[in-house]
């Protein structure tokens, strides 16, 4: 006999946005059922052992919901690189900018942290949760009878909830089935990621360099104390991806020292390389009645400043706000008006930044003489402006400001 799940809250996708909402929602008193397609388990952790090649720039503000939700212990207990500085400069001229954690009197600017280790002691703690957990379960079909949502699964099994939560990344099977629209473009770009080692050490500094085919990311990683060690993420055209992907790991090497003007010195290893296609998508809304979506689900953008989990994880903590007050107050959690608060908070966020981000992106691959001149000229002046540069720490890397209230 086919199995029959049945819950308050379905959220679909266990990934960092995914099991942080659910983990925000222990203890609600509802019934919390957290399912994916991949099987649920925490990996054996090797300190010493390789990266993982999917990285996040952790903000300070997501460390603060991490930390609440008791996940933040168990990632320094993996692995995490703290940085705190920021070097940005133009490849094509003599503009730079830099920040510093200690001109906002902070500690750091952010963590760098391997996706797995997020997700690893998110599911750590779930383990020890009121949450139901579901893993090897690949949704077929949603639709919406009597009051329920009712999924099918590929197992044939069935699930059912007044309220199901698509947190099942870009490419969401929740979205696509609950018919919501989105607005998306190519960017023509691919992001290309891997680790490497280089002969200087890090130092603790993210740097970042415009180059003619894209912005180059050297992110600082540290493994058993090792700081030579960097994420790569290199955003560049189809063509000139496919080109770096190809080469061997020799010529790699000497590509990725030569684009990065030699400041780490020697490049001496490379992982393997992986090549992903950049694409813009935003939901044209985030709520339905009984349907909400929440991360890469409503929202992508463009790797540039590394912000896309930090904003996947403000809507997580958003809508588990939200719905912990409508059931405090005995509203209906699943209806378009609760949701709806959520969809108004963070709706305006989340464009404000791909807007950002759109036009960083659109700035630095423009060739014309004149706005060379004029993004360098803009990168010297922000340079001499403690108080853009305070500014935009304290917004963008979400060092003030508190995130939404959990029952924590």
């Amino acid at each position: 006999m086919n199995r029959h799940y049945r819950a308050d809250i379905v959220v679909v996708g266990a990934g960092m946005v995914g099991a942080s909402f659910a983990l925000a929602m222990a203890g609600s008193g509802l019934n919390i059922l957290l399912l994916d397609a991949a099987p649920l388990a925490v990996g054996a952790f090797d300190p010493a052992g390789d990266f993982e090649p999917r990285v996040s720039a952790l903000s300070a503000a997501s460390q603060r919901l991490l930390t609440r939700l008791g996940a933040w212990q168990g990632i320094e207990r993996r692995r995490a690189t703290p940085y705190t500085r920021m070097h940005v400069w133009d490849g094509s001229g003599t503009g730079a900018v830099n920040f510093d954690a200690a001109s906002v009197h902070a500690e750091t600017l952010g963590h760098i942290v391997e996706n797995r280790v997020v997700q690893d002691a998110l599911l750590e703690c779930l383990l020890d949760a009121d949450i139901g957990l579901l893993g090897d379960a690949r949704v077929e079909t949603l639709h919406y009878l009597d009051g329920q949502w009712h999924l099918l699964l590929d197992n044939h099994a069935q699930v059912s909830a007044p309220l199901m939560i698509g947190a099942d990344g870009a490419r969401s099977i929740i979205r696509e089935l609950g018919g919501f629209k989105t607005r998306e473009w190519d960017y023509l770009h691919h992001a290309l990621v891997t680790s490497v080692r280089c002969a200087k050490p890090h130092g603790g500094v993210a740097r970042q360099r415009f180059t003619d085919h894209g912005p180059l990311a050297f992110l600082p990683l540290t493994r058993e104390g090792d700081e030579h060690w960097y994420s790569i993420v290199w955003s560049c055209d189809e063509a000139r991806a496919r080109e770096l992907e190809a080469l061997d790991d020799a010529a790699f090497c000497a590509a990725i020292e030569r684009a990065f003007e030699g400041t780490q010195g020697t490049v001496e290893h490379a992982d393997r390389r992986y090549r992903i296609p950049l694409r813009q998508r935003h939901a044209v809304r985030y709520v339905q009645d009984g349907l909400a979506l929440i991360g890469d689900a409503a929202h992508t953008i463009h790797p540039l400043a590394g912000q896309g989990v930090n904003l996947g994880f403000m809507d997580a903590a958003s809508l588990a706000e939200a719905l912990l007050h409508a059931v405090a107050r005995g509203a209906s959690f699943a209806s378009k008006r609760v949701l709806g608060r959520y969809e108004r908070r963070r709706m305006p966020h989340n464009l404000g930044m791909m807007a950002a981000m759109e036009g960083f992106q659109r700035l630095f691959q423009a060739d014309p003489l004149a706005v060379r001149w004029a993004r360098n000229e803009g990168l010297r002046q922000v340079e001499q402006w403690d108080e853009a540069k305070a500014l935009f720490i304290r917004r963008a890397l979400g060092l003030e400001g508190d995130i939404p209230e959990l029952a924590r």
